[in-house]
């Protein structure tokens, strides 16, 4: 976990967020605390990084998600050499799917 996030006001962050209960609950609690672009930035690049695992290419996901190659390369770069999040995401999701 990168120590430049980490302080007391993101950890309350995070324990509220933790506390959400339903899909509905983050609509609520998200769009109160991010921009409307935020959320779909923060989207936008979750939506990358499963097309990168799908082995899409740039252009692929380019045309689907419209984000920008610098955006494609920094989610590739996070899933490449971060700190495995979106991994750990994604397989926590796939074992629901099961």
């Amino acid at each position: 976990m990168s120590k430049k996030i980490r302080n007391e006001a993101t950890d309350g962050l995070f324990q509220a967020i933790l506390s959400l209960q339903s899909m509905e609950e983050c609509y609520t609690f998200f769009e109160d605390v991010c921009t409307i672009n935020e959320i779909q930035s923060l989207s936008q690049r979750f939506e990358v990084a499963k097309l990168l695992r799908e082995k899409k290419t740039y252009l692929e996901i380019a045309e689907k998600t419209g984000a920008s190659t610098a955006t494609i390369s920094r989610v590739n770069r996070s899933l490449n050499y971060g700190n495995d999040g979106y991994d750990m995401v994604f397989r926590r999701m796939e074992k629901k799917e099961e």
